[in-house]
């Protein structure tokens, strides 16, 4: 059984980045095979990774629905969308990629998380981690696009309002009975720590700070891979040292 772990945090933390980095470490720890699934509507988790998918689900779906003629006799709709969902996994060196996107027609948007969650319940057993990048903010977990974690790794940034953020979104997580076995905030973009009474409250494991990195602005900019970043990058040895809770199995 593959081992999950879920990214969240509000809009502008570096969410995408800290779990493109993750998937980084757990390459070049040589841990497993890993499946990055992009469940934001706004995908960019690939282009992070240095791979851009053909398809997501959202396109696979829309083409499904205005095409149904397409589906093979025989076989059922649920069936046809879990094979064509197969091929549009893309491959990198080292990890494969799969993206949610999101649909164009007016189909319901709810079908698409229903379709990720049931393909997802399958891929799960065929990876050994699976790192999902959520949507910004709390409307995933509503939605429930993962249903259980064995991680989730909240990134905030050192403020009032994303620590309550954070701490909304663990809140949120036990409300609607998501099951999460270990609960992980990292800061991101500070160069300052955590005072440590502000931490009592929110429920998390605390990990550390990562600090502003330049090198990653550069990448960001020139549209390339966190893959190319130096690996004495000063962002990617910090997480690779506070990091290894996350990637611990139990």
């Amino acid at each position: 059984m593959g081992y999950v772990i879920a990214m969240a945090g509000k809009g502008g933390t570096g969410k995408t980045t800290i779990a493109a980095l993750i998937v980084r470490l757990i390459k070049e720890k040589k841990l497993g095979s890993i499946l990055a699934v992009d469940a934001d509507p706004n995908s960019n988790f690939g282009e992070a990774l240095g791979v851009v998918p053909q398809k997501s689900i959202g396109t696979i779906l829309d083409e499904i629905s205005k095409h149904p003629d397409k589906i093979p006799s025989g076989m059922s709709k649920d069936r046809f969308i879990e094979y064509e969902v197969q091929t549009a996994i893309a491959e990198g060196e080292g990890f494969d990629v799969l993206t949610m996107g999101r649909p164009e027609g007016p189909g319901c948007y709810c079908y698409v998380n229903n379709a990720l969650r049931a393909v997802m319940d399958k891929l799960i057993k065929d990876y050994d981690y699976i790192v999902i990048d959520n949507e910004a903010g709390l409307e995933h977990l509503s939605r429930r696009t993962a249903r259980s974690a064995d991680a989730m790794v909240v990134v905030s940034g050192l403020s009032a309002v994303g620590l309550k953020a954070a701490k909304r979104i663990s809140e949120l997580a036990r409300e609607i009975d998501i099951k999460i076995k270990k609960r992980f905030l990292i800061l991101n973009l500070c160069t300052n720590d955590l005072e440590p009474d502000k931490l009592k409250d929110l429920n998390f494991d605390y990990l550390g700070c990562i600090p502003d990195d330049k090198e990653i602005g550069l990448i960001s900019l020139n549209g390339q891979s966190l893959m190319s970043l130096n690996e004495k990058a000063k962002s990617l040895v910090v997480l690779g040292k506070i990091g290894e809770k996350i990637l611990q199995r139990g």
